[in-house]
């Protein structure tokens, strides 16, 4: 797929990867992005091409609104997501409800959504901001790998239904990223920037999977080669 001249929609897009990936979005010429993020600061949108609108993906209401402001779009990026730290003995069902409903029910209610919207404009993608703990979980992220894995399955089934529909669907597995979102974590993190920019690479070079940063890299390698290996690595962490 081609940015130049694409209508993208970017959930979680106030801050973190979903800023950056607007930021890209626009400087590789995307005709509109429609910037999505459960509240905005009031300030002025970054650029003329970009149109800040309010999301909840956990609400049906404001999508199904959304819809109707946006029978344009011809990308989604579903990139909207919340984590807690939790270990899973710990770790209660409030938590399991608040990562499951915004990191796999809103990615599947807005993929739902707006499927329907791509498919008339004569195909594009669907782009899903996983993590690499899909595939190996770290115990202090319980809740929060076990969101992701969901969604990575699902994804899969997205990627199978949308495929004669003209959809491409791109799964993305990040590792640490500089964002707010893991800012007490002590790890060696990837700019947003960098990895937005792998992002929108893989969109134009027909990948189906991208591992935007060298940690996720590297434990993808590992995973494909002995899966227990890094299974034991990642839960000593």
């Amino acid at each position: 797929m081609k940015i130049n001249q694409s209508v993208a929609l970017v959930t979680g897009s106030n801050r973190g990867i979903g800023k950056a990936i607007v930021e890209s979005l626009v400087a590789n010429g995307a005709k509109k992005v429609y910037a999505a993020a459960r509240t905005w600061d009031g300030k002025k949108p970054m650029n003329d091409r970009v149109i800040h609108v309010e999301l909840d993906v956990t609400d049906q209401k404001q999508i199904d609104a959304l819809v109707g402001k946006a029978g344009d779009v011809n990308l989604l990026v579903n990139n909207a997501g919340v984590v807690d730290f939790v270990d899973i003995i710990n770790a209660s069902e409030e938590q399991f409800q608040r990562n499951f409903s915004v990191n796999l029910f809103g990615m599947w209610k807005m993929a739902k959504a707006f499927a329907p919207i791509i498919e008339k404009n004569t195909g594009g993608a669907m782009v899903n901001i996983l993590s690499i703990l899909s595939f190996a979980s770290m115990p202090v992220f319980s809740v929060y790998n076990a969101s992701k894995a969901a969604a990575w399955s699902m994804c899969l089934s997205l990627r199978a239904t949308l495929k004669d529909k003209g959809i491409r669907v791109l799964n993305v597995f990040p590792g640490p990223v500089d964002t707010d979102m893991i800012s007490a974590v002590d790890i060696a993190k990837t700019s947003p920037k960098d990895v937005a920019n792998s992002i929108l690479a893989g969109l134009e070079s027909e990948k189906e999977d991208v591992f935007p940063d060298p940690m996720s890299e590297s434990v993808y390698d590992a995973w494909k080669k002995d899966h227990k290996q890094i299974e034991k690595q990642f839960a000593s962490m």
